[in-house]
């Protein structure tokens, strides 16, 4: 099992983050669209609460309304917060085909994402593959991210959804700045995989995907017609009603170690990813949720331990994705 490793400032790309950082995609999800406007207010309350690692996607949205259009947007209007910001893009990936890392699918997308976004306005610091190619070598996929690297097209690379085995392998061909995993009281399983250990032991910055469980773990969700019916989680296996009465009592018993601590549940959640060394990044559309999260519960070894019992005798029920995305994870 991965060690408790308390990781508070973290350096990635050159610059030094955490240990909060900032996810895009709820910000352009298509049936739930924010105005720009009001998406860029929360951007800069985000930034100003130190979240300056942000995390987005080529198909976080559509092809004319993404995270990247949404980040040119926001440097258009904040010139100066250009450097201060860390920026990771996943790429070469469409949620209808999948994924494409071959060098020709990998420097279609990057060519794309500059295009949108052209380095003059803030440079790409991390640009990784979405997800990994079954039908592509990993040490082919690097190699091409690396050359890209060279050319000066995007600063760093990055892994996201790897396995122990691919992340070492990925490491051998070029240096890996960050590795991009789902991590939370949902999904403890790179506690066990060797994924953390491999990371912590390579040097490689965790950044932590999903840390308050899609929502579960706000405290927001207590049964499932809380989800507007319009909500992509309605499709996911944890929110089905033969599983949401399991993962609700997950909830409610890091509820109470929430409460006697004097913080919310989503606060013990993002502080629990922080002390097995990841950065997480969770993502919000309202400025108090933003407030919170970039506050995250110190907490002890006690707490871990108590954490950890909730963990050991209430297991969460159903996949994270379900059907041809879930075979997709761990790559």
């Amino acid at each position: 099992m991965a060690s408790r490793t308390r990781a508070a400032l973290t350096t990635i790309a050159g610059k030094t983050v955490g240990p909060v950082g900032y996810g895009l995609l709820s910000l352009t999800v298509p049936w739930a669209p924010i105005e720009f406007p009001t998406a860029i207010k929360l951007m800069k309350t985000a930034l100003e609460n130190g979240a300056n690692f942000w995390d987005g996607g080529t198909h976080y949205g559509t092809p004319e309304r993404n995270s990247l259009h949404l980040v040119r947007a926001y440097f258009e209007q904040y010139p100066e917060d250009a450097d201060k910001v860390v920026l990771s893009i996943k790429g070469a990936f469409t949620l209808k085909d999948g994924p494409d890392n071959s060098p020709e699918g990998i420097r279609a997308s990057v060519e794309e994402s500059i295009k949108v976004l052209p380095p003059s306005i803030k440079p790409i610091d991390i640009f990784q593959c979405s997800r990994v190619d079954a039908k592509v070598p990993i040490e082919t996929t690097i190699q091409t991210l690396a050359e890209l690297v060279k050319e000066g097209k995007i600063r760093s690379v990055g892994v996201s959804e790897v396995n122990a085995n691919t992340l070492r392998r990925a490491h051998a061909v070029h240096p890996i700045s960050a590795a991009e995993i789902e991590l939370s009281l949902f999904t403890t399983d790179p506690l066990h995989n060797g994924v953390l250990d491999t990371c912590h032991e390579l040097g490689i910055p965790v950044v932590a995907y999903s840390p308050v469980g899609r929502g579960f773990l706000s405290g927001q969700i207590r049964k499932p017609d809380d989800l507007p019916e319009n909500d992509f989680r309605r499709m996911l296996p944890r929110f089905q009603p033969e599983n949401f009465d399991q993962n609700i009592k997950l909830v409610e018993a890091v509820s109470k170690i929430a409460e006697a601590k004097g913080v919310t549940t989503a606060q013990v959640a993002i502080g629990w990813v922080i002390k097995h060394g990841g950065i997480p990044i969770p993502g919000s559309t309202k400025e108090a949720r933003i407030l919170e999260n970039t506050k995250p519960a110190e907490l002890t070894d006690g707490d871990l331990d108590e954490i950890q019992k909730i963990l050991d005798t209430i297991p969460v029920s159903g996949q994270r994705y379900g059907g041809e995305q879930e075979k997709l994870l761990n790559g």
